[in-house]
């Protein structure tokens, strides 16, 4: 039990933190993180999922379900900014656990991130090939179904059926092609992500300011539908449900913590990019959700492109915006993809310097100064899933996953300041315990609205994990001996 539950010294993490000049490139300003956050965070949720949480769980009170979801995320963000400041390092919440909580609960947060960010960056492309198809059905080119769908569906009550697809093509093309640019460096991803972050904000508050003229009231009428009921039908219970769906579409704070030991100056600019990141991206969401049911009646937002759909109902008006609603959505998206296969090469990366993983998956590239095996490796299991599977499903677990890892650091918070209250922070969490505690609630409260099947996914994940973990990482662990 002891070596279950022993712990890397906060002192070696720090040295490790500063480097030696063989690591991780430290090339990210302030400016950056910020635009890394808000190209992580702004992506499927507000582009696609926003429309399909109103139409089936929240109603127009999916504006309540964002609000709720920024609680969450916001004790949950100033969490990672104590640590993101106090340890910058590229393992996120799998660094913090470990010097908090132990070695296991390190690994079952690292396992935990790989389903968060692996599944995120797939779901994220599975939205971008929707969108692309559109664009280009706009201008009289059509890719087959065949060609852009996944082979694979879900549906409830029936389980797994064959829909006749080959592949989704263009989901597997936006992977590889980012990932190639993030194999590059992270200096020439950032720029790519700095452009694209500008164009969707330029997009959504173009929507946002001439929708305003087109919202018709009677559409927020009722704002709480009646619960059908159902648990999670409307109702109360369709907003916490809504929230814990929407939720994807607040990560992404916590990718940026995975490049924390490449920024310039972490313990200044780690808190304020998380926090900044995740406070102007909540503003826009309520915007955004309000103006969308304001427009069309939610029963009618069950819709791959709600936005677009929005913009198609003002009339010939606003037909100007189509277009670049979907270039905005594109460039949305793209940069969600980037961020997330940017985060998950390096918690591999701190894995893998722990001795839980293979020693070539902390490799660093002799020119790029990028974990260049593990990027690749992300990237094409990535492509893969992206390719075969539909995006409820993907979405669906990315939620969950991501849920766990904010309850995993929010503890961990309040038990490093019971065990070690002198440790250096130059930033820190207001109101411990009550903040924390707040951030776990609100967290698991979201978790437990979510759909049994999503449960019984994680379950089947973490157990793979577990496999793992006993059989091969923990008897290589670099801890091994010294517990």
């Amino acid at each position: 039990m002891n070596q279950l539950f022993r712990k890397k010294a906060i002192s070696d993490l720090l040295v490790e933190a500063d480097g030696d000049g063989h690591g991780l490139k430290r090339a990210l300003t302030l400016r950056n993180l910020v635009a890394l956050g808000i190209g992580a965070i702004i992506g499927t949720g507000i582009f696609v999922l926003t429309g399909t949480a109103a139409a089936r769980f929240a109603g127009p009170a999916i504006v309540l379900s964002f609000i709720l979801s920024a609680f969450g995320c916001i004790f949950a963000g100033l969490c990672y900014a104590e640590f993101s400041a106090m340890i910058p390092i590229a393992g996120s919440a799998y660094t913090y656990s470990y010097a908090t909580l132990g070695e296991f609960i390190a690994w079952i947060i690292g396992w935990d991130l790989i389903l968060e960010y692996l599944f995120a960056s797939s779901t994220v492309a599975v939205g971008w090939s929707g969108y692309f198809v559109s664009f280009l059905r706009d201008f009289g080119i059509y890719i087959p179904d065949k060609l852009c769908q996944a082979p694979f569906n879900h549906i409830p009550g029936q389980g797994w059926i064959l829909t006749g697809s080959i592949l989704n093509f263009p989901a597997v093309a936006i992977v590889l092609l980012i990932t190639g640019l993030l194999v590059v460096g992270i200096k020439e991803s950032n720029r790519f992500n700095t452009v694209i972050v500008i164009v969707k904000l330029v997009v959504i508050l173009l929507f946002i300011g001439f929708g305003l003229s087109y919202i018709n009231v009677d559409n927020w009428t009722p704002f709480i539908p009646k619960n059908t009921g159902t648990f999670g039908s409307f109702g109360v219970s369709g907003i916490f449900t809504g929230a814990g769906v929407i939720f994807f579409a607040y990560i992404g704070f916590d990718a940026l913590s995975t490049a924390a030991q490449e920024a310039k100056n972490p313990r200044r600019d780690m808190p304020i990019g998380i926090l900044g990141s995740l406070m102007i991206c909540t503003i826009l969401y309520v915007a955004v959700a309000a103006v969308l049911t304001g427009i069309v009646n939610y029963k009618d937002l069950n819709d791959p492109a709600p936005i677009a759909m929005a913009v198609d109902r003002t009339g010939k008006a606003l037909m100007w915006l189509r277009p670049l609603i979907k270039i905005g959505a594109l460039a949305g998206l793209s940069s969600v993809v980037l961020v997330m296969l940017m985060g998950q090469p390096r918690i591999f990366f701190s894995m893998a310097n722990d001795g839980l993983l293979p020693k070539s998956f902390a490799k660093v590239h002799p020119k790029f100064r990028t974990p260049y095996i593990t990027t690749i490796i992300t990237g094409a299991i990535a492509a893969l899933i992206a390719g075969v599977l539909p995006i409820g499903i993907l979405g669906e677990l990315v939620s969950i996953g991501t849920l766990l890892a904010f309850v995993i650091v929010c503890t961990s918070v309040i038990v490093l300041r019971k065990t070690s209250p002198d440790t250096p922070r130059p930033f820190k969490t207001p109101f411990v315990p009550w903040f924390p505690i707040a951030g776990i609630l609100i967290c698991l409260a979201q978790m437990v609205a979510l759909p049994g099947d999503t449960w019984m996914r994680l379950i089947i994940w973490m157990s793979i994990g577990l496999l793992i973990y006993f059989f091969y990482s923990k008897k290589r662990s670099k801890l091994n001996g010294k517990s």
